[in-house]
């Protein structure tokens, strides 16, 4: 039996989250928690991932309609190694203080959380042994993971003056239909975005600065990075970085992979689960450099991207071991992600 794992909010990245524990050798789902109904519970129940309940109104509302709900969240607690809390933003900081404290239990924390819910911010490629043994983490959000991979690889290899980035943000996940632009290009007014800042909760040493626009599309967010690195490399040297990075996926415009959409259809032909892509995608022809600047694009997948990050995080958090490579290849090869080890 492995380590009792809890997800508490079980929507586009709790889901996510349960089904890649799931699969790992060394941990077990102890229990899905949801506040109201959804056809994600009936998907729960067909996996047979014990349901509890966030509350007693919750509970009541569950019972009610003839859900097989286990009891509340606090008895769930009692019987589970680590919290995974995929709540939307803040509620993950208002459990740590009202459930996790409480019952002295280990949790993680989703981006949206501002990085003082936890004691690391944590991607697991960058940063992995600064989570062992932590009590509270929190997996920083899609952008700020999708960054972090691809800077970090640059860093290692050839060391970073400084690092600019555009992201180009999704207006809102497929699912959702009551936010985002319909016919618009939506600018953010805060310099920077919020984004670089929080990549060097990761990496401090890197100085990112990042602005950032809002458009109306629903796959995946874009990113168009200048870097400046310390030593000289051409585009051949950062492309053969890029394909040893873990996470990372090079992908070809000539391949007719020229779009976010072209990708995503590209990630349900290898059969991932949902269609998703949680390595970043970085085009071959967008990398290249003027003078001293590094020029790329990537994508990234909003829903799925953090999903091998929380893995990894339970098994620092857990001492399970503190080899940040073991863990990422188990990781990865559970989850069917591109070899890179």
């Amino acid at each position: 039996m492995g380590a009792k794992v809890a997800i508490v909010g079980y929507g586009t990245i709790g889901k996510r989250v349960a089904d890649a524990v799931a699969l790992q050798d060394d941990m077990e789902i102890a229990g899905v928690v949801k506040t109201r109904v959804s056809f994600e519970l009936s998907v729960a129940k067909q996996k047979e991932y014990p349901i509890y309940a966030s509350d007693q109104k919750s509970l009541s509302l569950f019972r009610g309609v003839g859900i097989d709900v286990q009891g509340r969240v606090e008895e769930l607690l009692k019987r589970t190694d680590i919290v995974v809390d995929c709540t939307p933003k803040p509620i993950g900081a208002k459990n740590r203080e009202s459930l996790y404290e409480p019952y002295k239990m280990k949790a993680i924390y989703q981006g949206g959380e501002k990085a003082s819910v936890s004691e690391v911010s944590f991607v697991a490629q960058c940063n992995y042994k600064e989570a062992f043994g932590k009590n509270h983490v929190r997996v920083v959000s899609c952008n700020t993971t999708g960054m972090s991979r691809t800077l970090y690889a640059l860093h290692q290899a050839f060391g970073i003056k400084r690092a600019r980035a555009t992201l180009v943000r999704r207006g809102t996940d497929p699912g959702q239909v009551k936010r985002g632009p319909i016919n618009a290009i939506v600018p953010t007014f805060e310099l920077p975005s919020h984004h670089g800042p929080d990549v060097r909760t990761v990496i401090p040493e890197i100085e990112v600065f990042t602005t950032s626009l809002v458009v109306p599309t629903t796959i995946m967010h874009m990113h168009a990075l200048s870097v400046r690195l310390e030593k000289e490399a051409t585009t051949k040297d950062v492309l053969d970085v890029f394909a040893n990075t873990p996470r990372v996926r090079l992908v070809k415009a000539w391949d007719n992979v020229h779009s976010t959409a072209a990708i995503m259809e590209m990630s349900r032909d290898f059969g991932h689960p949902r269609g998703d892509m949680m390595e970043i995608c970085v085009w071959e022809e967008g990398v290249g450099s003027y003078h001293d600047e590094l020029f790329y694009m990537q994508a990234v997948h909003q829903e799925s991207n953090v999903v091998p990050e929380n893995v990894d995080a339970i098994r620092a958090m857990l001492e399970i071991t503190d080899d940040p490579e073991e863990s990422m290849k188990k990781t990865d090869e559970s989850l069917g992600l591109k070899r890179w080890w």
